[in-house]
């Protein structure tokens, strides 16, 4: 089946610049299509799943019944693309959720919390996907296509760019068509089938760089989110050293909270709640065991593996089409468990308008070059974080060594100190470079907490 979402008629395109089609209806794929409307006459969106009509999990989303969180940062990039849809999300029911309404526990310590700090969105991702399409979706530019896979790129005689994509209903393997375009984003996932396309078309498929966690997670919502939180809307308890469990409660809409438990290396939560009150027991603080044990469940546990963090290194390949872009997963997907996938989607998509007005559409060197910062920072912060266990398998130089010893130093100080909670935050929220905790002024901070140690 193929579905259209059009504006209201009288609406009319901004300007012209013929056609973009986005694959994939994720976030990542409705963020960059928002971006793509600024610059083209019509932009498609091409989405193999059944497309819920309401914010339900769907099929080709098997992580959307777990936890995610658009941090900060996310949440400022999403505004950006679509003015006022922050405050539609809060006033459907989506929690304003910060710092200063968070428990937070990492190695073992409990942070401080800070009187005040940045703010994302908490709710479920079916709630945020649908958000988003409705949004996007009202953009007179746009069609959305579901239940239609695309099967192919087409590039031009001289192969050296974009020509169009070939698609097919999905369950038909008798109606294969071309849909031309001058762009192509593709937003499918880790499952992206890119890199076998350019191989297939005479191009070097990207490397790839990997680090195995084997993450188990485990989840299920609760009703009467404020009683069982007690007014906050965040618990996170990261793994730590030897024990590489851990676990996050998140406030979404409908005042229900959303309960993960997670184990890397192997380590597996249940599937039943009895089991799953026994494994947050093992958590160094009883926060999230209190929720399992005190939360009205109105979900039975799902369950969900992410075997690796993966990143395909386009920026190092010498020739690529001109008009292919990749973005979200399909670039680099990160370990769950740090909530980084959807505010990297969505910075990556402001990166993309912004190059779109300054030039056009963007060499595949520039695209690329252009997002490795955006996908750099969060990179750089879920793999240091992964290889301070000693259970992940990695190269450990002495950068990485000295840079989680210094982290674990500033979580035991930030027990007394919320504002190195404030900023530790920021970091890993993508809203700040690591280097903001190496400042004479943070480095003070850590030293004094040291030595009140």
């Amino acid at each position: 089946m193929s579905r259209t979402r059009v504006a209201a008629p009288g609406q009319t395109p901004r300007r012209g610049g013929g056609r973009a089609v986005v694959i994939g209806a994720s976030i990542a794929g409705l963020t960059a299509a928002r971006a793509l409307i600024e610059h083209f006459d019509e932009v498609v969106i091409v989405e193999r799943d059944r497309l819920p009509d309401g914010p339900t999990p769907r099929r080709g989303v098997p992580q959307g019944r777990h936890i995610h969180l658009l941090l900060a940062a996310g949440a400022r990039a999403l505004e950006d693309l679509c003015p006022g849809i922050i405050e539609d999300m809060t006033a459907a029911g989506a929690p304003s959720t910060g710092v200063d309404r968070a428990r937070l526990c990492f190695n073992g310590h409990r942070l401080a919390k800070p009187s005040a700090g940045e703010r994302g969105i908490g709710a479920t991702r079916p709630f945020l996907e649908w958000h988003v399409l409705e949004r996007v979706g009202s953009e007179p530019e746009l069609e959305v296509h579901d239940e239609v896979a695309v099967t192919d790129l087409v590039l031009d005689d001289d192969g050296a760019r974009v020509a169009g994509v070939r698609v097919q209903d999905t369950g038909r393997a008798d109606d294969e068509r071309t849909m031309p375009c001058d762009a192509v984003v593709d937003a499918s996932g880790r499952r992206s089938p890119t890199p076998r396309w350019l191989e297939e078309h005479g191009y070097e498929p990207p490397p790839v760089d990997e680090v195995p966690v084997d993450v188990h997670y485990a989840t299920h919502l609760v009703e009467q989110a404020d009683q069982a939180l007690a007014g906050d809307h965040i618990v996170a308890v990261g793994p730590r050293g030897e024990v590489p469990l851990g676990g996050v409660v998140l406030r979404v809409e409908d005042d229900r909270a959303i309960v993960t438990l997670y184990g890397l290396c192997g380590e597996r939560p249940p599937r039943d709640l009895a089991g799953l009150e026994s494994f947050a027991t093992r958590l160094p603080i009883e926060d999230v065991a209190e929720v399992v044990r005190e939360g009205d469940p109105v979900t039975d546990p799902a369950s969900f593996r992410f075997p690796a963090n993966r990143r395909h290194r386009y920026e190092r390949l010498r020739s690529l089409p001109f008009g292919l872009l990749v973005t979200g997963d399909a670039v680099s997907s990160f370990n769950p468990i740090y909530g980084q996938g959807m505010t990297v989607a969505a910075l990556e998509a402001v990166t993309l308008r912004n190059l779109l007005a300054e030039g056009g559409v963007p060499s595949p060197v520039r695209w690329f070059g252009s997002i490795t910062p955006v996908v750099d920072r969060a990179w750089d912060v879920a793999i240091g974080a992964d290889l301070a266990l000693p259970c992940v398998p990695g190269r450990r130089n002495w950068s990485t060594r000295c840079q989680n010893a210094y982290v674990e130093k500033l979580h035991a100080a930030a027990r007394h100190d919320p504002t190195l909670t404030d900023r530790f935050f920021r970091v890993s929220g993508l809203s700040e470079p690591a280097s903001r905790l190496l400042r004479p002024g943070t480095l003070a901070r850590v030293l004094r907490g040291s030595m009140r140690r």
